[in-house]
């Protein structure tokens, strides 16, 4: 039964990632979506993984590993974000 509840919550979060990507008009607005779906893929594979008594290690790692790509793809938007505003104020100067 927790499964399903933790396999809903990651299906939400996935649902509001999607819903804040479609609505958001700013860069960084549509950073944080992705970062929110992410979050419930994530949340996905570690309920599949926790189904059977001994935790598959396979999708543990995974997760570890996308976690560890999803905070570098976000310092490379962050950047590529205060890069371009930079650029758009020094072009209205």
């Amino acid at each position: 039964m927790s499964g399903l509840i933790y396999s809903l919550c990651a299906l939400g979060l996935v649902m509001i990632g999607l819903y804040g990507l479609a609505r958001a008009h700013h860069g960084l607005q549509q950073l944080l979506a992705i970062n929110v779906m992410s979050a419930g893929v994530f949340m996905l594979l570690l309920t599949m993984a926790a189904r059977h008594p001994p935790a598959d290690a396979v999708p543990q790692a995974l997760v570890l590993t996308g976690i560890v790509v999803a905070i570098s793809a976000l310092a490379l938007g962050l950047a590529l974000l205060r890069r371009l505003a930079a650029e758009e104020a020094e072009s209205h100067d």
